[in-house]
């Protein structure tokens, strides 16, 4: 597991560890059962506090992305391929969302979104 976290994002820390994990468990690098560092290893790898690890590895557990086994670690949970799409179709929802707030607030309109998001979606990315 490759986690790469910056102190001058935006986003805190625990975020940062959390969107890598959910976009490594989308992609299938991580996969149903692949056990992950213990919070502790996981801290300690990344030089960050063991709450940051814990906050990260909670939140994903709460999410359903992982599950936790008292004296055995941290797991990858099980979904099949319909509930992993919902999962990545939620997510693109909420960074949609913050497009179209940031799109507002510099006074576009639906037809200009529109517009651009046809723009990108025609582009090969």
């Amino acid at each position: 597991m490759n986690i790469l976290i910056s102190s001058t994002k935006k986003e805190p820390l625990f975020q940062q560890i959390m969107d890598q994990i959910k976009a490594q468990i989308f992609s299938g690098e991580l996969k149903e059962g692949d056990a992950l560092p213990s919070m502790r290893q996981l801290a300690k790898d990344l030089k960050v506090s063991v709450i940051t690890t814990k906050r990260a590895y909670e939140e994903l557990e709460k999410g359903g992305y992982l599950v936790s086994a008292v004296g055995k670690g941290t797991f990858v949970a099980g979904e099949d391929p319909e509930i992993l799409k919902e999962w990545q179709i939620s997510e693109l929802e909420i960074q949609l969302e913050n497009v179209l707030q940031k799109g507002k607030k510099l006074g576009l309109t639906k037809e200009d979104m529109i517009e651009r998001i046809e723009i990108y979606y025609e582009e090969e990315l």
